[in-house]
């Protein structure tokens, strides 16, 4: 049987990065919170922690987090429950932890699932990373579900389609105007003369660009300038200045009414990203509250197959 005190210690160290800073959360000693961890890790046979300058967990480390993050919400949900028929006490809030690349962040998800937050009293911790990437978080034992691009299910989550966010590759229009030049070679030289244009990226895991020349034009590798914008509106607005061009997902160009002109470099050669959610197979009641509006959302917004 886990020691519910011994897992809050460790979930606190974790959280926080430090013993100290644990102990200051749980209003303990130091050494008291190094004794429970010490006394979990004897009990489980193995290290759990990475003690170090920034204190990390080992993976046997974070499939406990995991554990704790899960009862945390099930117990939620049934003080909830209870709570639910005694007048008018209010409900706990319940915190969720998700993966969630920036564009849909910015563009379908945090619209498709405010509704259900207001409603099922529930606030979101959002980790934002590429979609390619996303998955790591949950695998980590970080947050309870992500959107991702991975199609197969973790272990002990499920995989469900979204739908097709679709990319156009754009750039302000004078950008256009001196690539399509006779003196810069015409439309036939086009992927040469982006080539030779810095390129806006959102950072350095973003491999839409990369994906569009390979797709349109069998560019596999290619080597051009980047800028790295790590904000929606920052790079839009680095696309508007003229500094590159870059990939905008269709949701996000359709939101740009009043804003500076972006013209699609090559109209209809799109890039379409396959999006999943995936969370755990055996998610507490809120939980499944936002799985439930994430998908609803993806429905009303995202492209069906």
């Amino acid at each position: 049987m886990l020691d519910a005190r011994q897992l809050d210690a460790l979930a606190a160290v974790i959280e926080h990065g430090s013993f100290g800073a644990a102990a200051k959360t749980l209003s303990l000693t130091l050494a008291a919170v190094s004794l429970r961890i010490k006394s979990l890790e004897d009990a489980m046979g193995q290290r759990l922690l990475v003690r170090s300058k920034q204190v990390r967990a080992t993976p046997a480390g974070q499939s406990l987090l995991g554990h704790v993050r899960q009862v945390r919400l099930m117990e939620a949900d049934l003080l909830n429950g209870l709570q639910g028929g005694r007048g008018n006490q209010p409900l706990r809030r319940q915190s969720l932890s998700v993966a969630v690349n920036a564009d849909s962040l910015s563009s379908w998800f945090l619209p498709g699932v405010a509704g259900a937050l207001l409603q099922h009293h529930l606030l979101l911790d959002i980790v934002i990373d590429d979609q390619d990437h996303t998955h790591d978080a949950l695998k980590s034992g970080d947050v309870t579900g992500c959107v991702t691009t991975l199609t197969e299910a973790m272990r002990g989550c499920v995989a469900e389609p979204l739908g097709t966010m679709r990319y156009r590759c754009v750039a302000a229009p004078r950008l256009l105007e001196q690539w399509s030049a006779p003196s810069a070679g015409g439309v036939a030289a086009m992927p040469h003369s982006m080539l030779r244009t810095p390129a806006v990226i959102f950072n350095r895991k973003d491999a839409l660009q990369d994906a569009f020349l390979a797709q349109h034009f069998k560019l596999q590798g290619a080597l051009y300038p980047r800028h790295f914008v790590p904000s929606v509106d920052a790079f839009e607005r680095a696309l508007e200045l003229g500094m590159g061009w870059g990939m905008v997902p269709d949701l996000l160009l359709a939101q740009r009414q009043g804003r500076p002109a972006l013209q699609e470099v090559l109209p209809g050669r799109t890039v379409d990203v396959m999006l999943y959610w995936q969370h755990w197979r055996h998610e507490p009641a809120a939980a499944q509250r936002l799985t439930e509006a994430v998908k609803h959302a993806a429905r009303e917004q995202l492209l069906q197959n």
